[in-house]
């Protein structure tokens, strides 16, 4: 796996981002504050696509989900369903391993009030595209909300069109590929119920079900 081509931990293309990380690190002095990489198996049967880095979660611990309410749900999701060695993801050192399955974003910095513009959900569609190119053709692809389901489009050179968005729906993609997707398990959608532990199980249950 080519890691200059899935990610590149000095990017600095989008400048309202870069800029928005420094002043950041100047308020959190120990946080990573820097584009955080994808994390998991290199090969991985479940390829998981958020939208980007927490400020208080993988802004600051550097992986994906760790540390952030969203990963509360996320990582008791994979440890059920076989695909970690623990439910909990607090830090680094946390000993937490993934199996089958690896984490990435779409946008890998952490964007200002978890918005990232349009141009820079486009200008980093490059790594998420060549992340999906190294995928073997059984792998499935878990988008967590409407924004990674449709960065996950572009990646594939298919319009917002080809594919509706709905919570525990599947596609079929290029090459044989399935995406599937699920609400974000993100604070607002967890506490408003709009995405329940029972509701998110059952996007696992299905993904299950297509990997037999």
């Amino acid at each position: 796996m080519d890691s200059i081509l899935l990610f590149d931990p000095d990017c600095k293309s989008c400048k309202r981002l870069d800029q928005f990380l420094i002043d950041v690190k100047c308020k959190f002095p120990a946080y990573h504050a820097k584009p955080v990489a994808p994390f998991g198996d290199s090969n991985p049967g479940l390829l998981i696509v958020g939208l980007a880095p927490g400020m208080h979660g993988a802004n600051a611990t550097g992986r994906p989900f760790t540390g952030d309410y969203a990963g509360i749900l996320l990582y008791e999701a994979l440890y059920e369903f076989g695909y970690s060695n623990q439910p909990v993801s607090t830090h680094l050192d946390d000993g937490l391993v993934l199996k089958n399955c690896r984490i990435t974003n779409a946008v890998k910095c952490l964007p200002p009030k978890n918005k990232p513009a349009g141009e820079e959900i486009n200008r980093c569609n490059q790594f998420l595209a060549a992340e999906l190119k190294q995928l073997s053709g059984q792998s499935i692809i878990l988008a967590l909300g409407q924004i990674a389901h449709q960065a996950v489009l572009k990646a594939y050179g298919l319009k917002a069109s080809a594919a509706r968005f709905g919570h525990n729906q599947v596609h079929r993609l290029p090459e044989g590929r399935l995406l599937i997707d699920s609400y974000h398990c993100s604070r607002y959608n967890v506490q408003t119920k709009r995405l329940t532990k029972t509701m998110f199980s059952d996007v696992f249950q299905t993904i299950a079900e297509l990997s037999k």
